[in-house]
């Protein structure tokens, strides 16, 4: 398998960050009336803002400047009346956008999630699953602040910064002019400091979910940490890549610094520069003194606006590449698909035959030969087989290619003679269940992890006892019955509260349950103690009686379980028969046999020290 790194992510043709943030339109579109809405009242409250400091100019060239003590109340009361609905327009601002943003999110990490759900195996393969936390929280945490301040102040904001200019200019077009073209500079600042801030944004949050899967990873292999005193080592390794983040971080802290500097120099230029002009043209008569006390009050009121450019500027580019990150899962192509017209097993046998079956993984050098080169077998109705072979034949690729989790490069498997690809996937998992050595729980009650694939059945119906009873005596999973609460016991994280045993009967009790018509076992029960895997397998024969399976055996006593054994060599299927007849006439066989008869009697003087 490819190792993680920089491949996980397509090589794709930079596009503007306008375009890139209009992917987020289709999630945001039954949002937008509410955050328009959230613009107007923003806009509105900036309007009022303005307003302000003409009332002050009526105020100092009239009442103050003639005496007239009877105008100045009416005046201070409109102001105030301005400020509070002022206030009214912010607070109706905020109203109107934080719950659109939050239903962006939420459909934008729903969409996340199902497209985690449908994509292969091989995906989740390249992918840390750190990376991909990131992106379902961190990133659309970042994309739903903006949508519901970035994107409405950075509208706003610049139509404010318009209509100030515009009024400056009524009053003076030399004071308007000074302001403006100190103004201007700091956009062309802003423009080319997305170039620069991207990237280093982009390593930002790369980095951060390559923290994440570190955590990941040390808190899901604690007790591996611990056994071998490796914690210091694990902590030295989590070190060094926080020291990564915080190195990228300074240099964003470094970047944003850069701008802020500009935006906060020029204004103050802009100020004194207008303030020298403002009093010489006072000082001639070409302004009067209530004009140039409304110019200040205005230019002030337009110093927020201006300065935020660089911060909201700094969201946006975060936010694009945030977007950028969330789409590189979302355009991740889907190998493993239904058809368009699927067909359906109208009478299910289970028959499962295997037709020159190939595989290889798509990142396999050409030098090497497939994983599954070439596999021809038949497993007739009901009958169980057995499929044996040394470490590495590529046993367990087989089962997985039973159910499509990862898809044939050559040849085809049939389920009663429909290839399994003409096939839904969801009707294809209905007829083939699987139980995997690796056995993985989910953080559920014993009774929803058992009834996992028995969405036809109501969990507290008395159908669904039955059905979870008899698989659970079926794997010998009596143990449920001693826990805390019985079957409605929660199961920690991934199971890790029980034992490997006790995960393994409890997965087998899952494939049993999904009543399937051919069951695939990857070696399920190689955790379980000598005299629990004999119980286990005469309940299975059972099973098995009226069931196809296709068992990987990695103990001779599983291989008692077959009618037929099938013998795996590099790819191939070199022999198939009896477990007699193959101990009788094949070598290979019979060295496999004696390497699993090894394993086991070494396994078994283990539990003996223990």
């Amino acid at each position: 398998m490819t190792p993680l790194g920089d491949e996980r992510r397509p090589v794709q043709p930079r596009q503007s960050t306008f375009r890139a943030l209009m992917r987020i339109y289709p999630f945001a579109k039954t949002a937008m009336p509410r955050i328009v809405l959230g613009m107007v009242a923003a806009l509105v409250a900036g309007l009022v803002a303005l307003a302000i400091p003409l009332v002050l100019q009526a105020l100092v060239d009239g009442p103050l400047s003639t005496g007239d003590s009877s105008q100045i109340w009416p005046a201070v009361l409109v102001v105030l009346a301005l400020g509070v609905l002022e206030a009214v327009m912010i607070a109706l601002r905020r109203w109107f956008v934080l719950t659109p943003g939050t239903h962006v999110e939420a459909r934008m990490r729903n969409a996340l999630f199902a497209k985690l759900q449908d994509l292969p195996v091989t995906f989740h393969d390249r992918w840390q699953s750190g990376q991909l936390l990131s992106r379902a929280v961190s990133d659309l945490g970042l994309i739903r602040r903006w949508i519901s301040f970035g994107f409405v102040l950075l509208i706003v904001n610049g139509v404010t910064i318009v209509i100030g200019a515009v009024i400056l200019f009524t009053w003076n077009w030399l004071l308007g002019l000074i302001f403006i073209a100190l103004a201007i500079p700091v956009w062309v600042f802003g423009f080319t400091f997305e170039g620069r801030y991207s990237v280093i944004a982009r390593r930002s949050q790369d980095q951060a979910g390559d923290l994440a899967t570190a955590v990941e990873e040390s808190v899901h292999g604690i007790r591996v940490l611990k056994a071998f005193g490796r914690g210091k080592h694990a902590l030295r390794s989590f070190a060094s890549r926080a020291e990564d983040l915080r190195g990228t971080e300074i240099e964003k802290a470094k970047a944003i610094a850069g701008i802020w500097f500009w935006l906060v120099l020029l204004p103050d230029v802009a100020f004194a520069l207008c303030l020298l002009a403002g009093v010489w043209l006072a000082s001639i008569g070409e302004l009067t003194v209530g004009q140039l006390f409304a110019f200040f009050a205005t230019a002030t009121i337009l110093r927020f606006p201006i300065e935020s450019i660089g911060f909201l500027l700094a969201m946006t580019f975060d936010t694009r590449t945030a977007t950028d990150r969330y789409f590189e899962v979302i355009d991740s192509v889907n190998t493993i698909t239904d058809p368009e017209h699927p067909e359906h097993i109208r009478e299910p046998r289970g028959e499962l035959v295997f037709e020159d079956v190939h595989f290889r993984y798509q990142d396999a050098p050409d030098r090497y030969a497939d994983v599954v080169n070439g596999v021809d077998l038949r497993l007739e109705p009901g009958e169980t087989m057995a499929l044996v072979g040394l470490t590495g034949s590529g046993k367990s690729t087989i089962t997985a290619l039973t159910t499509r989790l990862y898809d044939v490069t050559g040849g085809r498997i049939l389920l009663d003679g429909v290839d399994i690809r003409a096939l839904t996937r969801e009707d294809l998992r209905r007829h083939i269940a699987m139980a995997f050595e690796d056995a993985t729980l989910f953080s559920a009650s014993v009774k929803e992890n058992v009834l996992l694939g028995r969405d036809d059945i109501d969990l507290e119906s008395v159908e669904a006892d039955r059905i979870l009873r008899e698989a659970l005596d079926i794997a010998q999973a009596g143990f449920v019955d001693e826990l805390p609460n019985g079957v409605e016991t929660m199961v920690g994280e991934e199971g890790l509260s029980l034992s490997g045993g006790q995960r393994q009967r409890l997965a087998l009790a899952r494939a049993v349950a999904a009543r399937p018509e051919v069951l695939v076992l990857d070696d399920p029960l190689s955790a379980l103690d000598v005299d629990t895997e004999a119980l286990v397998e005469a309940a299975l024969r059972r099973v098995l009686a009226s069931t196809t399976a296709l068992i990987v055996a990695h103990r001779p006593s599983t291989v008692t379980l077959a009618d037929r054994v099938a013998l795996l060599e590099d790819g191939r299927i070199t022999a198939v028969g009896r477990h007699t007849e193959l101990l009788q006439h094949n070598a290979h066989y019979r060295y496999v046999i004696s390497s699993l008869e090894d394993d086991e009697r070494e396994t078994n003087r283990q539990e003996v020290n223990l």
